[in-house]
């Protein structure tokens, strides 16, 4: 089956997950192979098939095949290693409200507060969704049930490790959200910003769930970002302090982003998937 869509106009748009899966013949790559070397070839082959395929096209694609590759090999983590938690796949803000993990009655004082925030000013809560949560491993293996590795990459595989949010709706607790993976393929400033700021609200709004239910000593929520290079002035740039844990003298500050890891391969994948899914 073809991975190229014939659109009017004489132009060409890629089929990114049916591309995907045919271009890596259905199977993982070698361990050491290098991410930005592997899609540069997929770039090669896929436009040796359509011409009219452009550059442009392929590196927007590229961000859905890294975080494909990262999806597969953090639940094979998960599946080979009892005592590992589990990175999830989430979808846009737009299709899905990271907070709905939550159990109801957690997700209803996220929801309280986004009315109070809206009701009191003129501003809004506005959110978005990491590319991954870490959902708690005990709590996996008991809503998932019987699990095995994903060996052979199809576009069914894909679309079901995309929706295994779905099976944790109202699931969570408090502690068994863990913490959430921004992924990109590359860091330019702004992306740097758009990291800092999502972890900031992310761990302002576990601290607000910790204060509306009176948790005196919570484990925390841990922020993590990912990307296929990482040079020293980004490690600075996301060592900025996660903005709420300023406003008070009681604790000291928290960091927005907890780590960074620069992800090229399926190695470097496995050992930064060691540290964060412990």
């Amino acid at each position: 089956m073809s991975y190229i869509r014939v659109l009017g106009g004489g132009k060409s748009q890629i089929i990114k997950d049916l591309a995907f899966c045919s271009l890596l013949e259905g199977i993982l790559p070698e361990a050491d192979k290098q991410f930005s070397i592997l899609f540069n070839e997929f770039d090669n082959e896929v436009r040796t098939e359509d011409d009219k395929i452009t550059r442009e096209a392929l590196s927007n694609v590229h961000g859905d095949w890294y975080e494909w590759l990262l999806a597969i090999c953090a639940w094979n983590y998960f599946v080979n290693n009892q005592n590992a938690h589990l990175a999830i796949l989430l979808p846009n803000v737009v299709q899905f409200d990271v907070a709905t993990l939550y159990e109801k009655r957690l997700n209803d004082l996220v929801i309280d507060l986004k009315r109070k925030v809206a009701e009191v000013s003129e501003v809004q809560l506005i959110t978005s969704n990491p590319d991954f949560v870490i959902i708690d491993g005990d709590l996996a293996r008991e809503v998932i049930g019987q699990v095995s590795e994903i060996h052979n990459i199809t576009p069914e595989s894909l679309m079901w490790l995309e929706g295994i949010h779905q099976m944790f709706i109202d699931k969570c607790n408090f502690e068994e959200i863990e913490g959430y993976i921004s992924v990109k393929t590359s860091l330019r400033p702004d992306r740097r910003l758009q990291i800092s700021h999502e972890g900031s609200l992310m761990k302002a709004l576990y601290a607000h769930l910790q204060t509306r239910e009176w948790i005196t000593s919570p484990k925390g929520l841990k922020y993590y970002a990912v990307a296929t290079k990482i040079t020293e002035p980004d490690r600075n740039a996301l060592k900025t302090v996660a903005t709420h844990s300023l406003t008070t003298v009681f604790s000291l500050p928290q960091a927005a982003v907890d780590e960074v890891y620069e992800v090229n391969t399926l190695q470097q994948a496995n050992l930064a998937f060691s540290s964060i899914l412990s």
